[in-house]
């Protein structure tokens, strides 16, 4: 017997796993150029909107686990992309700086978004309708946070 809702073709998870997946293949050899990984590249992000940022607030803004980001940090910090002090109220918290090579990086990527989108626009036509969907994708991971959150502190059972 075949489930319609599990065919591959009906999965919006897929599509968003596929999405996901391209989107890091296709930034890959520019990220290459700069001697950088895509995960380091959005740390790189939000520490060039705001830097000095606890390791807190960077797992919170990545959406990631603090055992994911630390590992992804200590890599950062050993290419000399950022240092990693202890914060004076409370030497637990870890304060995460962009190095000068940090700050660079900055200047070299800045043109990385608007390639992309340039290629990407050569593919698929006008990206004004795929802008669009950016708050749907949020209201979507807000919603899968919050399961997420649920099923992590085993309120969520089948």
């Amino acid at each position: 017997m075949i489930y319609e809702q599990l065919k591959l073709d009906n999965q919006l998870c897929f599509r968003l796993y596929t999405a996901a997946r391209l989107v890091a293949n296709v930034y890959q050899p520019y990220f290459a150029k700069l001697g950088i990984t895509y995960p380091q590249y959005l740390v790189l992000l939000i520490l060039w909107e705001n830097d000095q940022q606890t390791v807190m607030e960077i797992t919170h803004r990545l959406r990631l686990d603090t055992n994911t980001v630390t590992p992804l940090l200590q890599r950062m910090e050993k290419a000399g992309l950022i240092s990693r002090t202890k914060s004076k109220e409370d030497t637990r918290v870890r304060i995460i700086t962009l190095t000068d090579k940090g700050k660079d990086l900055q200047e070299q990527a800045k043109d990385i978004p608007a390639c992309l989108s340039s290629e990407l626009e050569c593919k698929i036509g006008n990206l004004t309708q795929l802008k669009q969907i950016i708050p749907v994708l949020d209201q979507l991971i807000d919603g899968l946070t919050k399961i997420a959150t649920k099923t992590n502190n085993n309120e969520n059972k089948f």
